[in-house]
Parts: structure tokens; C-alpha cells; sequence
């Protein structure tokens, strides 16, 4: 019979850690938390000094039965949940519900899911961490009481069943900052200019890139400017006036993080965080290798650590020895991560348990998805443990009179770690010079000429770059990241297309409200100082409850000015033109998930609706019918003519009725101006206040 009980949180790591632990253990999963606060009402006792109400979550009744009766038999109980916070927390609520007080509870965490860090565990058992267990507690009141306070506001004012996450919010008003400096982004003309030059008994010509004059850098602005520097070039001889060799190292990456692991599976593999995430998941609870069993690849996957275990740095450094020579093992690294923020150090970083399963032993035992991550995850560890690269690099300054050109080149000398992986943005490449060329080579100019180019506005965000961004403000944590963005794109405030994140006609109606009666709670630094008490409560500095004491007087006052002075976004049912087919009524705006729509104000009797088609009165500079306001099937606006498909204009920004002086074309609204939908004429002007 066995005597000791082990809970985990997932049942696919009872049958990993099952095989590890002998018949004297019974392994039973918690399938995630046992108890929360209540969906029905806020769940935090506002008069009783903030005290959470938790309840058992429902349908855990018959789990919660078949846990005690085991508890009840058992030596001994040992907690195995994740080892973060969130995973300390189900521990506690464990521990609560099994009325486990008076029996001998062990807590137990490992980084891995391997035969090695279990046994250790069992040998390193603890109490359950209240610090830990605070902090989670602390953030969960928090998000409630910001959800809960919140949520109802923007049912009144906008839309009902809208929801506001204290993390979520920030997450929307950074992606809506970034569509307003997009939409108000006006580019700037300037010129570059390319010499393809000949060189004497050589077939293959080289080209050199305009830098300057003898004093310094120019930058071309303007085709006269350009035509001008042009016919100078022109007159004279182009000869080499230095030859500069020298060696460039580019360091190693680091090994994955929750964020770096999200940002280049996104990029490499075209994951979403979400995704990512998931199938992570299942590589760190176990996965079924054929004849070995259940097995843990990867080490815990919420981390914003890149240490790494001294074993796992040794074993790793006698595999590069023997699989790539010893020139290619990187030594000691010394390098940290980022500005040292607070961080998990608990944990390390995501790496392989065992780099004998390499991703071509694994493979016929993993789903294509499963197979692609982890071969990300293996080469970034090896590669993160490697030598650097080393590039030998030419560069050559051409003059022709006054002016001074350019052109580089660029040799891998050692290949270091990209021997194994070069991540996905990684577009460096390498580029020869003729070997004989020096001080006293002969150049004839073949061609040159001048390219326009036009400054490109702010890229929108991708899920990697947002995960990239939140990190890189303290806004979130490895946990939070994905179920943050995956909130916002479905509750329609963001759309998603291709990779691109657009905020939505109700997404900008949302952060607007934010912005107006909760500006502390969008606020940036705000939301990462709040990360900073959490992390100052996880270390017993801070008393959980005071964050929360001091937060919601505050907040409380906000909801209430809000209730009174936000205006109402809610469209009422105003009536247009348009005529059911069905009953003849005239038809009325609503709002809808995805903004608005005409239905029949004869619901639920006649149930008739139609697109919403708005019209922004400006003339289609095509064809003359009227320019109205389109959406896209994910909620993104965008501007086309009312008689598409017979005409196809359309625009992403909002036309307007003035024509450009210069050009007679179009102009556009970008933000307080008006610039002329022709890149190529650039006329912009202040609107008017009239």
C-alpha cells in the first residue's frame, strides 16, 4: 500500500513522475486550482481589511473527495505543483481544502521533470512559502478588484459584457499609442546614391555607397540636391583613398526565456504566445518517447532567468568537445540579462533536460508542432553554451574629388555557435572584395545614380514585439504575457492580421474611456511599479494587504467621478434611411462585438440586420460617390467607395475634401495635419481650427 501521497497539477505529470517513484508513492493531480473567489461578486471582503472569499471551484467536489480519501491514508503529503508563485498558491488552497493543517505537508518543486530532480526534491522538502503565496494573492485581489470595479463601467458606457484587466488595459493603451503615432506618421523624402565602379583585370565590379565630403557625413534630402552632387561626382576620378581590415565577435545568445522562447518561436515558427506556450507545456510535463516512456524535455517553461544550472554547463560543454571540437565550447559566460531587474532566480533558464535526446532521436515520438519547438529550444541552449562567432571585416573609403563613397565586406572567419542556429532575424551576410585590391587600384566608373526613399512609419505590433515590449517596461510577468494578448484579441479590442496587431473600432472606444476616467491604471510605469511591490511582498518586504489598502481608496474614488462625468459611448438606436425588406421599418445603428451594424427595430419579430455602411462625407477621388467607413472581417477600419467592387479605391486613412495644392490629389488626416496621399509630392499642412 502505498504511503506517501504526491499531488501534482496536471495529469500528464502523473504518469512522467509515476515511473520515477516507487509503489510507496501514489501520484494524483489537482488538475490546476482547487478553490478561487467567486464569479458571482467581487470575492474580497472590503470591510473585513480586504480579506478574499474563496470558495471551491465548481465540479472539484468529486476531485477534492478523491484526494482526502488518499490524504487520509498517506505518511505523508507532498505538494508538487509549479514552482512559482502560482504554483505555491495551489499548494495552500490544496492544503486548505484537504484540511490538511494537523498531517505532515511537504512542499516539493523541481526546474525539471526528470528521475534526478525528483528524487532531490523529495530530499529538499519544505513548508509552503506564504511569501510566495502572498504575492499571488496580492495580484489576484488586485486584478479582481480592478476587473470587478471596472468591468460594469464600460458595460454602462459602451458596451455590455466588456471586460477591463489591470494588465490587459496597459497591454491595449501601448498597442492603441503605437496605431496613433502610425496613423500620424508623415514620411520625409531623401535620397541615396550607389557608384558600380570597375576594376582593372577584375570581371566582377564593385558598388560603393555615397557617405559624404572630406568634412563629414551628408545626408541627401531632395532630387535637387542629389542632381546637384550628382554632376559633381561626375567630373571627377574615383580612386581608393584607405583599406581598414579588422576581426568583429558576435557573442553567443543567451538561452530562452518564457519572452525570447514566444518572441522566436513567433518569428522562426510563426507561433502564437499562446501556442507557444501550450506546447511548451506538454514538452515540460512529459511526452511519450517510444521505448523510454513518459519523458520531461525541457525545464520549466515560466522563467525570466538565464542561469543555468553548473551540471547542465558542464555536461553541455563535453557535448560541443565532442560534437564540434573544443575550439567551439564558449569558456565561462559572465554575461547577465537585461538591467537586473527583479527576477525568478528560483528557476533557470528553458533548456533541454537531456541533450542525448536530440531533436532527431525525438522526433517520430512528437507531433510536428511539438518536434519544431523543441528543436528551437535544444539548438538555442547548445548554441547559448558556444564560442562566439567571428567575423573578419574589410572597409574601403572611395573618393571621387571632394566627395567620399564607401563599400564594406564582410568574411566569417569562425563560425562559433552559428555552427548549430542563427536566429530568425539574423540577416547578416557574408560579402568578398576583390583580393587585389589596395591603395593603388584603378577604378572606372560604370554607373552611378541616385534612389529616392521615404522615411517608413513605426512597425505595428506583432505578439513578439508586444511580449517584447511589456518586458522590457516591467509590465507582466512570464505567465502573464500570452494570456494578456490572447484577452485583447478576443474580446475584439484587437485585431489580428497576417502577424500584425490593429486595435478595433471597440478597442479604441475602451482605451479612450480608460484613458479618461482611469489614467493611473493605463499608466506604464504605474502597472511595473505594482510589479515591484509584488515582487517586494514574494521577498517579505512588503505585507501583501497594504498594496491593496493603499490602491483601492483610490480607485474606488475613480469609479465613482467616472459613473458621473464619462460620457456615454454607446450609440443609441438611431434611425437612418435604410428600409427593411422584411417589415418595412426604418432600420437603426446598433453596436455590436465588432463595432457597428443596422438592425431591424422590429426584434425579436423581425430579426433582419445588415452591414452598417457610414459615410464620412468626401467624395471618392475615382469615381465621386461617397467615401464610407469599412472594416475589415477582424474589426480593423479602413476607408473605401461606396460603389466597390466597380471601384476599388480605398485608403487606411481618413480622406479628406480638400484637394493638395500641388499635385491636385487627394490629402488624408494624419493626426492634427493634412498630408497628401501622394508620397512622391509630400505637401503637408496644419488643419485649421475653423
Amino acid at each position: 500500500m502505498a504511503k506517501y501521497l504526491v499531488i501534482v497539477e496536471s495529469p500528464a505529470k502523473v504518469k512522467t513522475i509515476g515511473k520515477f517513484l516507487g509503489s510507496n508513492y501514489k501520484v494524483m493531480a489537482s488538475q490546476g486550482h482547487v478553490r478561487d473567489l467567486p464569479k458571482s461578486q467581487l470575492g474580497i471582503d472590503v470591510e473585513n481589511d480586504y480579506e478574499p472569499k474563496y470558495i471551491t471551484i465548481r465540479g472539484k467536489g468529486e476531485l477534492l473527495a478523491a484526494l482526502r480519501k488518499e490524504a487520509k491514508k498517506a505518511d505523508k503529503i507532498y505538494l508538487a505543483t509549479d514552482p512559482d508563485r502560482e504554483g505555491e498558491a495551489i499548494s495552500w488552497h490544496l492544503a486548505a481544502a484537504l484540511k490538511l493543517e494537523e498531517k505532515d505537508i511537504y512542499r516539493i518543486t523541481f526546474n525539471e521533470i526528470t528521475k534526478s530532480a525528483v528524487k532531490e526534491s523529495l530530499k529538499n522538502a519544505r513548508k509552503i512559502d506564504m511569501n510566495l503565496v502572498d504575492a499571488q494573492q496580492a495580484r489576484r485581489a488586485l486584478d479582481r478588484i480592478v476587473g470587478y470595479g471596472i468591468s460594469p463601467l464600460l458595460w454602462a458606457k459602451i458596451k455590455r459584457g466588456l471586460s477591463a484587466g489591470r494588465v490587459q488595459s496597459v497591454a491595449l493603451r501601448i498597442i492603441c499609442d503605437r496605431e496613433n503615432l502610425i496613423d500620424e506618421f508623415i514620411p520625409e523624402e531623401y535620397w541615396t546614391m550607389e557608384a558600380t565602379l570597375n576594376i582593372k583585370n577584375e570581371k566582377k565590379p564593385i558598388v560603393a555607397q555615397f557617405v559624404g565630403d572630406e568634412n563629414g557625413k551628408i545626408e541627401i534630402k531632395t532630387k535637387a540636391q542629389m542632381e546637384e552632387i550628382l554632376e559633381e561626382v561626375k567630373k571627377n576620378t574615383f580612386s581608393v583613398d584607405s583599406i581598414k581590415k579588422g576581426e568583429r565577435n558576435k557573442k553567443a545568445p543567451l538561452p530562452f526565456t518564457t519572452s525570447t522562447m514566444q518572441q522566436e518561436a513567433a518569428k522562426a515558427l510563426n507561433f502564437a504566445t499562446q501556442k507557444t506556450m501550450r506546447i511548451a507545456q506538454q514538452l515540460y510535463e512529459g511526452v511519450e518517447i517510444e521505448g523510454r516512456g513518459s519523458i520531461g524535455l525541457i525545464t520549466y517553461l515560466r522563467t525570466d532567468s538565464t542561469r543555468v544550472a553548473n551540471e547542465a554547463v558542464e555536461t553541455t560543454a563535453k557535448f560541443i568537445e565532442e560534437n564540434y571540437g573544443l575550439e567551439y565550447a564558449a569558456g565561462k559566460r559572465t554575461d547577465k540579462k537585461g538591467d537586473e531587474k527583479r527576477i525568478q532566480d528560483a528557476h533557470e533558464a528553458i533548456r533541454p533536460t537531456d541533450l542525448s535526446l536530440s531533436p532527431v532521436v525525438v522526433k517520430d515520438s512528437l507531433s510536428r508542432d511539438q518536434f519544431r519547438l523543441y528543436q528551437l529550444i535544444w539548438k538555442r541552449f547548445i548554441a547559448s553554451q558556444m564560442a562566439g562567432a567571428v567575423y573578419e571585416t574589410t572597409s574601403v573609403k572611395i573618393k571621387a574629388g571632394k566627395y567620399r563613397f564607401s563599400v564594406a565586406a564582410t568574411k566569417v572567419k569562425f563560425e562559433g555557435f552559428m555552427a548549430i542556429y542563427k536566429e530568425a532575424d539574423d540577416n547578416e551576410k557574408s560579402n568578398t572584395l576583390a583580393k587585389g585590391l589596395d591603395l593603388d587600384t584603378k577604378l572606372s566608373l560604370e554607373n552611378i545614380e541616385g534612389i529616392q526613399h521615404f522615411t517608413q512609419p513605426p512597425a505595428h505590433f506583432t505578439e513578439a514585439s508586444l511580449v517584447k515590449t511589456l518586458e522590457e517596461l516591467g509590465i507582466g510577468r512570464p505567465s502573464t504575457y500570452a494570456p494578456t494578448i490572447s484577452t485583447i484579441i478576443a474580446r475584439h479590442y484587437v485585431a489580428k492580421e497576417q502577424k500584425n496587431l490593429y486595435v478595433t473600432e471597440l478597442g479604441s472606444a475602451v482605451n479612450n474611456a480608460m484613458m479618461t476616467a482611469f489614467p493611473v491604471i493605463v499608466n506604464t510605469q504605474f502597472t511595473a511599479n505594482m510589479e515591484s511591490l509584488l515582487d517586494g511582498v514574494e521577498e517579505g518586504n512588503v505585507e501583501w494587504k497594504d498594496i491593496i489598502r493603499n490602491f483601492y481608496p483610490d480607485l474606488k474614488e475613480a469609479i465613482n467621478l467616472a459613473e458621473k462625468e464619462l460620457e456615454n459611448v454607446t450609440i443609441e438606436d438611431e434611425v437612418t434611411d435604410v428600409i427593411c425588406e422584411n417589415c418595412g421599418r426604418n432600420m437603426v445603428v446598433k453596436y455590436g462585438p465588432h463595432g457597428k451594424f443596422l438592425a431591424c427595430p422590429g426584434f425579436p419579430d423581425c430579426r433582419n440586420t445588415k452591414p452598417y455602411l457610414e459615410k464620412i462625407g468626401v467624395a471618392c477621388p475615382k469615381c465621386g460617390k461617397d467615401v464610407i467607413l469599412k472594416k475589415t472581417k477582424k474589426g480593423r477600419i479602413f476607408y473605401g467607395c461606396e460603389g466597390y467592387p466597380e471601384c476599388d479605391f480605398v485608403s487606411w486613412q481618413k480622406p479628406s475634401t480638400k484637394k493638395c495644392p500641388d499635385c491636385g490629389g487627394y490629402m488624408v488626416i494624419k493626426g492634427q495635419k493634412l498630408a497628401c496621399a501622394n508620397p512622391e509630392c509630400g505637401h503637408v499642412e496644419v488643419i485649421s481650427k475653423e
